[in-house]
C-alpha cells in the first residue's frame, strides 16, 4: 500500500507544470496586458522553441526561446543588454595592446559583455555592449543595415555642393557609399544617418567631400537615442528598446533613406 501510494506521489510529482504561464512571461516583457499576450498566443503569433504556442501553457525564459512575429522575446535570464556614452580616448574592444582604457573598463564586470560593432577611438557617443551574441550578429552583419546617426562638426563650410554629395553617395577607396540622409546643422555641422558599416566611414565621407571631421558623435543607434547619458556613463537597455532593436535588425536592406 505504502508502495503504491509513492509510486501515485512519483507521478502527481512529475505532473507539477513548472515556469510561469505564458501570457504572464509575454506581460512582462511589456507586449501589452495579460489579455492582449493571450489574443496574441491564440492568433498563433507566439511560438516557443520553433513550434506555435498554446493558451495555458508554461514557459522558463531561462531555457526556453520564445518569439513573437518571429522576434525573440527581449527577457532571458543572464543576457544584459548596456547602452553607453563613449568618450573620446576609449578604444572599443574588449582588450588593448596599448594599455588604453577600453570600453569594457566603463561598464559592470560581470556578466561578461562585448561591444556591438565599434567607433574609433576619437569618435565619442553611443555604442550597445551585450552578452547577447545572436542580436549582436543581427545588428552589425551587412544585410541587415540597421541606420546609425552621428553629429558631426567640419572643417571648413559645408557647401550645398558637399550636402548632395554625402546624400547621394561619395567615392571612397572602397568604394561608393550609399545614399545617407543628411541634415545642415549649421555652416559647420550637419547630422548624418548611414547604414552600412565600414570603417571610420564618416569620416572618410566628409574627408572626401572637402570637410574633415573635428568632432564626431553617434547619436542614435536604430531606435535607440538617450541624451540624458554624460560621456562614460551607461544604463541598461529598457525591454521596449531591445525588442525594438530586435524589429529594426529583422528588415535585411533596411536604407538609412527611408
Amino acid at each position: 500500500m505504502v508502495s503504491g501510494l509513492g509510486v501515485i506521489g512519483i507521478v502527481i510529482g512529475n505532473d507539477i507544470p513548472t515556469g510561469q504561464r505564458l501570457q504572464k512571461v509575454l506581460a512582462n516583457a511589456g507586449l501589452g496586458s495579460r489579455r492582449a499576450c493571450e489574443q496574441l498566443i491564440a492568433g498563433g503569433r507566439v511560438t516557443v522553441n520553433g513550434a506555435v504556442a498554446h493558451l495555458g501553457q508554461r514557459d522558463d525564459t531561462a531555457t526556453d526561446r520564445i518569439a513573437v512575429d518571429g522576434i525573440p522575446l527581449p527577457l532571458r535570464e543572464g543576457i544584459v543588454y548596456y547602452l553607453l556614452n563613449k568618450p573620446a580616448g576609449v578604444v572599443s574592444s574588449a582588450s588593448d595592446a596599448e594599455g588604453r582604457r577600453t570600453v569594457l573598463d566603463l561598464v559592470p564586470e560581470v556578466p561578461r559583455v562585448f561591444p556591438v560593432g565599434r567607433l574609433d577611438i576619437l569618435t565619442e557617443g553611443l555604442l550597445m555592449l551585450t552578452n547577447d551574441g545572436e542580436l549582436t550578429y543581427q545588428l552589425t552583419h551587412p544585410s541587415f543595415g540597421v541606420v546609425k546617426e552621428y553629429v558631426v562638426e567640419v572643417e571648413g563650410r559645408l557647401s550645398r555642393e558637399a550636402l548632395g554629395r554625402l546624400r547621394r553617395g561619395v567615392e571612397l577607396e572602397d568604394g561608393v557609399t550609399a545614399p545617407a540622409r543628411v541634415s545642415a546643422l549649421g555652416p559647420h555641422a550637419a547630422r548624418i544617418a548611414i547604414h552600412e558599416g565600414r570603417n571610420r566611414q564618416v569620416r572618410r565621407m566628409c574627408e572626401a567631400v572637402g570637410n574633415p571631421v573635428r568632432r564626431l558623435v553617434r547619436t542614435r543607434i536604430g531606435p535607440v537615442s538617450d541624451t540624458s547619458l554624460a560621456p562614460g556613463q551607461w544604463r541598461n537597455l529598457t525591454v521596449a528598446e531591445v525588442r525594438a532593436l530586435w524589429e529594426a535588425a529583422s528588415q535585411p536592406g533596411h536604407s538609412a533613406v527611408t
